[in-house]
């Protein structure tokens, strides 16, 4: 019974330092040109792998040569 209490109060306080550590990282805002740069070039890449990689995008193509894809 001691050991699980440990275990659990362990986990507790695990989570709570990821929380605090967590909360105090935040969204910092970037303040040179360059960051911004970056930052627009990984929110267009995000954007198109999103589209490029959905349920929809993926499922309605034809198969291709490098696919393991035949017909009975």
């Amino acid at each position: 019974m001691t050991a699980l209490l440990v275990l659990i109060g362990t986990l507790a306080a695990l989570a709570v330092v990821l929380v605090v550590v967590l909360l105090r990282r935040g969204s910092g805002v970037t303040e040179n040109a360059d960051g911004l740069v970056m930052e627009q070039a990984r929110r267009e890449r995000a954007h198109l792998d999103r589209s490029s990689f959905s349920s929809t995008a993926v499922h309605s193509s034809l198969p291709t040569m490098s696919d393991q894809h035949h017909r009975p």
